[in-house]
């Protein structure tokens, strides 16, 4: 497929930019189109080495020590991070505490550990488009709805005792949502903290914000305290390729929530009495003092240190960046949608949201979903496709995408779907992902900072010449061996558990165990003969 141009020289030559940057900077990806920085994004060679650099010429110690000068050292790093991932995200110290955590899931628990601790218990909201860590807060609170669509949360948000079931007013409230689906990049409004603030009927409910795939791409403004969510969770793997660390933000305002947290460990404690009497005194100075249990990851926040600067050097900040991956997904979404079979019906059904535009950033992000269909309007396995695409150095994700809820509405699933596929032996990452002619798997390309035109080519190529007016598979002999002879090859090199059965080896992906979920109204039909793109 030839490269092709929207006629906008801008996003061209800070393509070709970024290509010469690639070049340098990532050299892992050569001949790899690498299309999953939902994932995870790449490390830059300069951030490796700025580390390595670091590593070599600071010594630090475990900051609870304070025998020497290092633990000041690593306290003074572990300090100057804090206001720079503040700095990053336009928020004040004045109105924001900053806690380190493993990852977006770990800052979730966090928050989950401090509602739990009510006498009460709390009640949960969370919005259809959550990703499984979100979802799990359900199964400790004492009632919970998922919202199946933003109509429903706006009716919650007039009206307090909409859907409340369960719910009991004297106990916490806590609403929670991704800024940006995992599922298919779809963006959410950025304003539901904010209005359900506005309210004195909601002075006990707070909100939760999962900005782990926004960021990934896009700047995020917490200038405005007052508008700000209460808690927000990131991993900053997502944004940089390294650290595996992550962040919760908490806005100073509700910090007193975390009063309630019952479980505390390492140097969170001021003193604490063990035999006899049982008696605990815990930090109560600073937030993250009472939170950052155990020795601080010192090593990893310095590499979060030493990304931001890199990434700030190499890209200058992420508005370009949002504005270079949504044209690539913009770009790809165009001509994806426009594939057709010599019948005329549409080879893909692309999962955008219908609140969603591609090239607008503040409704879309840098993902493209999708399925493939046959000529004969079959669905065709994602499994199979992520399998051939892995033997063509091609890096995608498939399956459920870790979206329980907007998997489900997007493909038209029951729950009783769910339940039935999973009763029957299907788990998420097999190869039988088409059950009774409905898909139960998606395809889904993510962009990032270092993906280039070229990747869109390449992967728009490769739908084109392997599943446009050919049959079901549409893996010729040769294609049928690289993909075996890549199997084997995995299955001689990996040690990792595996379900297998004769003639099939499972690609060793993470499992993920169907949680029930209420049934959502589905947006799409489950034929593809009958959709096509919006």
């Amino acid at each position: 497929m030839a490269r092709t141009t929207d006629g906008n020289p801008e996003r061209l030559a800070y393509n070709d930019r970024v290509d010469r940057l690639r070049r340098k900077e990532y050299r892992m990806l050569k001949g790899t189109t690498y299309l999953d920085h939902a994932g995870t994004t790449l490390p830059a060679t300069s951030l490796v080495t700025q580390f390595s650099h670091s590593l070599q010429t600071l010594l630090l110690a475990n900051p609870h020590s304070a025998s020497a000068s290092a633990p000041n050292t690593s306290h003074r790093i572990v300090e100057e991070t804090r206001l720079k991932v503040l700095k990053l995200f336009n928020a004040s110290p004045e109105h924001f505490d900053i806690v380190f955590v493993a990852n977006a899931t770990a800052g979730i628990k966090l928050v989950l550990e401090a509602f739990s601790g009510h006498d009460e218990g709390f009640d949960y909201y969370y919005h259809r488009n959550a990703h499984t860590s979100l979802v799990g807060v359900r199964e400790h609170a004492a009632s919970s709805h998922c919202f199946a669509s933003d109509a429903e949360v706006e009716q919650w948000l007039q009206d307090e005792h909409s859907f409340s079931g369960d719910a009991n007013t004297d106990r916490p409230t806590l609403f929670a949502y991704p800024a940006q689906s995992n599922m298919n990049g779809r963006r959410l409004p950025l304003s539901w903290p904010a209005a359900l603030r506005s309210t004195s009927q909601r002075l006990r409910t707070y909100s939760l914000l999962d900005v782990a795939a926004l960021v990934s791409t896009s700047p995020l403004d917490l200038s405005d305290h007052a508008a700000a969510p209460d808690f927000t969770v990131m991993s900053f793997y997502k944004m940089f390729g390294f650290p595996n660390l992550g962040a919760l933000i908490v806005r100073k305002s509700a910090a007193h929530v975390f009063d309630q947290r019952r479980y505390f460990g390492g140097g969170t404690t001021e003193m604490i009495t063990c035999i006899g009497t049982q008696w605990v005194a815990k930090k109560e100075k600073r937030l993250t003092d009472r939170l950052e249990d155990g020795t601080g990851a010192t090593h990893s926040i310095l590499a979060l240190h030493c990304a931001i600067d890199v990434h700030d050097m190499l890209y200058g900040g992420f508005s370009e960046i949002s504005k270079h991956t949504g044209w690539l997904a913009k770009t790809l979404y165009e001509r994806l949608a426009s594939l057709k079979h010599a019948n005329g019906r549409p080879v893909c059904q692309i999962y955008k949201d219908p609140a969603a535009t591609y090239g607008d950033a503040l409704t879309q992000g840098a993902t493209v979903t999708f399925n493939i269909s046959s000529s004969d309007g079959a669905w065709i396995s994602s499994w199979k496709v992520g399998q051939l695409a892995s033997s063509k150095n091609i890096h995608i994700r498939t399956g459920s995408l870790c979206n329980p809820a907007g998997m489900a509405c997007a493909l038209g699933l029951s729950s009783s779907d769910v339940q039935r596929a999973y009763a029957s032996g299907f788990r998420c990452g097999q190869e039988a992902d088409i059950r009774e002619g409905i898909p139960f798997g998606m395809v889904r390309a993510s962009f990032g900072a270092m993906s280039t035109l070229e990747d869109v080519s390449i992967f728009a190529k490769f739908v084109q010449d392997h599943f446009v007016g050919k049959g079901l598979l549409n893996v010729d002999d040769n294609d049928e061996k690289r993909v075996k002879s890549e199997e084997m090859r995995r299955s001689e090199q990996s040690s990792t558990p595996s379900f297998e059965k004769p003639g099939l080896r499972l690609r060793p992906v993470r499992q993920q165990f169907w949680a029930k979920f209420g049934a959502c109204i589905p947006f799409r039909s489950r034929r593809p003969d009958v959709v096509s793109a919006h």
